[in-house]
């Protein structure tokens, strides 16, 4: 049963790992990698060297650390609310919806927002029907990485909401009749008792999370921006789309990708130490 799974990332991710080489060449695809002209450093200190580089770190850096803010506030806050609901099918109702969004892929979700905060869409007409001035939202720098963050909780929270609510079901019942005997309120309860039981899976998501920081979502952004918003919203990933695969310098693209990679490498080691160290996470 895992032959299919092992031969899958064997031809997908360890094979393709040879094309590293890459990156310390001037490729030609004419010439392939065997007779592509060796550069050695030459395409890592050109990177550095670009003035935009230190703008799409600061971009992706900045992106990913807010989602990763918001997509932990925002699901433990909802399971806690979730939690205190006393009819099961309201319950159950309002996961479903909140959880639907995570299955629509960008390209869908994409269209809708795009059309959703333009300058004649809903969100708009809204606002100006109260009197205030219309936002370009999906053109205006200082908007477009709060449109990222606010797009990308609203597609996955759903999903962390259940992880949280599971961990809200493991709490031991018992905990909450002695409050109650004790004459803890619904507010100490949660803050004595709830919080405390979600906090292994806190630390654990919150860690685990950390190996994504430069990973601010190519899918999205590729998506949504456009060239008016590249100063707030270009990442190293759309970067390395454009660099590559529109201007053909696939040593310098591969290069990005490969400091990248080192880099998410470190980040990733370190989020799995830090849940081994608070969460008592193993792999295996």
């Amino acid at each position: 049963m895992f032959a299919p799974a092992l031969l899958l990332i064997l031809i997908f991710s360890y094979i393709p790992m040879f094309g590293i080489v890459i990156a310390f060449q001037e490729f030609s695809p004419a010439k392939g990698v065997a007779r592509s002209e060796w550069v050695g450093l030459d395409n890592f200190r050109y990177v550095m060297e670009l003035p935009g580089v230190p703008r799409i770190l600061w971009n992706t850096v900045s992106i990913a650390v807010m989602k990763i803010a918001a997509g932990t506030v925002v699901p433990i806050v909802v399971s806690l609310l979730l939690n205190e609901l006393r009819k099961q099918w309201i319950k159950r109702g309002i996961q479903t919806l909140i959880y639907l969004p995570h299955f629509l892929s960008w390209v869908v979700l994409s269209g809708m927002l795009i059309d959703f905060l333009s300058l004649k869409g809903i969100v708009n007409t809204a606002i100006a029907g109260i009197g205030l001035k219309p936002v370009f939202f999906m053109g205006d720098n200082k908007w477009f990485p709060y449109v990222l963050v606010a797009s990308d909780v609203w597609k996955e929270f759903g999903f962390s909401t259940i992880v949280y609510l599971t961990a809200l079901a493991a709490i031991n019942p018992s905990l909450y009749e002695a409050a109650v005997m004790d004459g803890a309120n619904r507010r100490q309860r949660m803050l004595h008792i709830t919080l405390p039981g979600m906090m292994p899976i806190i630390v654990l998501m919150m860690t685990l999370s950390l190996g994504s920081v430069l990973n601010a979502g190519f899918d999205q952004v590729f998506n949504l921006y456009s060239p008016i918003v590249y100063e707030s919203g270009d990442i190293i990933d759309t970067f390395v789309y454009r660099i590559g695969m529109i201007d053909s310098q696939y040593g310098v693209a591969t290069a990005v990708g490969l400091m990248k990679s080192l880099v998410s490498f470190v980040l990733i080691s370190a989020s799995y130490l830090l849940a081994y160290r608070l969460a008592n996470y193993r792999i295996f």
